[in-house]
């Protein structure tokens, strides 16, 4: 009870007779925004029509003799407070005692918003909103109309996807690690199914350069060559689909690529990269265990400060090598993908956001017996919801990009 007791002490130390209580003043349009690192003082003061707890969180400049306070909870849309706190503010870090309330009771008291966590928007009536939004670091729930282009036959599917995605930086920010689990899509229609367990891969920018090529053309020149090496690995992905009534079915038990990054950005996230390796597959349609060297070329691009657009590009190749002779398929089969694809943020729900997600693919592959080995082109376009996406670790302050 000595804390409340001091606050209401305080309180009406700031509207004692004869002295001069704080002013507050008309607001301002649009309203001013306070600092998200500064100062913060929980006050009282004389109660408004607008706020009759005089409750306020205020921010004051000594030099300018005044303060920014904004509400400490909610208003309605008549601009009367409400019952609910205001959400994700910082905690009041300077204690409203008889020496604080002595030093600002002459300051002009301004009328402001709280101030809102970056990737963060705080409107007049203190209610936030996430507006920068992190799709690489989510867990996502979609489903979409993915019709299939197959022998001369368009067949209907419908698609269900699912999957976390976490990213993590080292504390130099030289290297992002990336994992994924339970990646899945399921189809329904032609019926598929692709499951991935886990994958991880990093990228890495060097301070080292691999090579150092001196010129001496005139004055002698120094030109780093920096070779940007990574690693991708996944295990345990689940592949089984169905084509012309002959079923595939295989179980990748680990796969395990070097990269290099030909372009990232500056903070890793987006790439365009090249990979390689070997993977270790069990081919349990027909009971015989392979091994399956691999290339790929992608390219995963955010194309905005605020994390709404995002373009995914890949090309990837794999032979199966080791396996016995299967009737009705080539000795050593090859398998090629071809994929694009755009996502872009239209609304959020309860700050979780809800995206568009259109794409086109591309399979040629002659490892199922009795199927011809021949183009198959898919095209979708579906909605997905993210259950988590933080806002992304670039974001900016709202009064930087919204004011």
């Amino acid at each position: 009870m000595l804390a409340p007791a001091v606050s209401l002490a305080c309180a009406l130390l700031l509207a004692q007779p004869g002295n001069e209580a704080p002013v507050l003043q008309p607001p301002t349009t649009p309203l001013p925004a306070q600092a998200w690192h500064a100062p913060t003082v929980c006050l009282r003061l004389p109660p408004t029509n607008n706020v009759p707890s005089g409750e306020w969180r205020a921010q004051c400049d000594d030099t300018a003799q005044a303060c920014r306070v904004s509400p400490l909870r909610e208003l309605d849309a008549e601009g009367v407070e409400t019952d609910r706190l205001q959400a994700r503010v910082t905690t009041c870090s300077i204690a409203f005692d008889e020496e604080t309330a002595e030093r600002v009771k002459g300051y002009r008291m301004e009328p402001a918003r709280a101030a809102a966590p970056p990737g963060w928007y705080r409107d007049e009536r203190g209610r936030v909103m996430q507006f920068n939004f992190d799709l690489n670091r989510r867990v996502w729930l979609g489903g979409a109309w993915a019709p299939l282009w197959h022998d001369g036959q368009v067949q209907g599917r419908m698609r269900a996807d699912f999957g976390i995605a976490v990213e993590a930086p080292s504390h130099r920010g030289k290297r992002l690690h990336r994992l994924r689990f339970l990646e899945t899509e399921l189809h329904l229609g032609v019926p598929s199914l692709d499951l991935t367990a886990a994958r991880y891969d990093f990228s890495v920018e060097r301070d080292d350069p691999l090579f150092r090529v001196t010129t001496f053309f005139g004055k002698p020149r120094r030109h780093d060559l920096h070779l940007n090496l990574g690693l991708w690995m996944e295990t345990l992905r689940v592949e089984e689909l169905e084509r012309g009534g002959e079923v595939g079915r295989f179980l990748t038990w680990g796969t395990l690529h070097a990269t290099v990054d030909l372009w990232h950005s500056k903070d890793l996230v987006s790439y365009v990269r090249v990979r390689a390796g070997p993977s270790f597959e069990r081919d349990y349609a027909n009971g015989f265990n392979t091994f399956v060297p691999g290339a790929a070329l992608e390219a995963d691009l955010t194309l905005d400060q605020d994390g709404f657009h995002h373009l995914r590009l890949g090309v990837e190749a794999e032979k199966v090598l080791l396996a016995p002779a299967v009737v009705g398929r080539p000795l050593r089969p090859e398998r090629l993908r071809l994929q694009a694809g755009y996502e872009v943020i239209i609304l959020a729900i309860n700050d979780q956001p809800l995206s568009l997600l259109v794409d086109g693919r591309g399979m040629k592959r002659g490892d199922i017996a009795g199927v011809p080995e021949q183009w198959e082109w898919s095209a979708s376009a579906g909605l997905r919801f993210s259950l988590w996406a933080p806002a992304r670790r670039s974001a900016p302050m709202a009064t930087s990009v919204k004011e």
